[in-house]
């Protein structure tokens, strides 16, 4: 069984920087992707950042040259750098693991809650 369990949410100022990690267990036979979602109630759900498992980056334009997404895969761990914060960034970040190449993702941790300050 896959588990994803978010860590490093909080609370900070417009401004300030958050560091999330994401650490996997359970078997996983083939990582496509690993991502970040963000969920805001009453807005869709937005991907956030996603790496390929080939180290290719790609990011929502909102976030662009702010947060930086990275990989340790030693320790099965995926980050989110979050510098800039702004206050539209306040949600539930979610990591995510997509197993093939298609839309989606096939697996979800439970998120964890990223609330920015004016």
């Amino acid at each position: 069984q896959v588990q994803l369990v978010e860590s490093g949410g909080g609370l900070v100022q417009a401004g300030g920087s958050l560091r999330l990690s994401c650490a996997a267990s359970g078997t996983i036979f083939s990582i496509n992707a690993m991502g970040w979602y963000r969920q805001t109630p009453g807005k869709q759900r937005e991907l956030v950042a996603a790496m390929t498992s080939g180290g290719s980056r790609n990011y929502a334009d909102s976030v662009k040259g702010r947060f930086t997404i990275s990989r340790n895969n030693a320790r099965n761990t995926v980050y989110l750098q979050m510098n800039s914060l702004k206050p539209e960034d306040t949600a539930v970040y979610y990591c995510t693991i997509r197993t093939v190449a298609r839309g989606g993702a096939d697996y979800w941790g439970q998120g964890t809650q990223v609330t920015v300050s004016s």
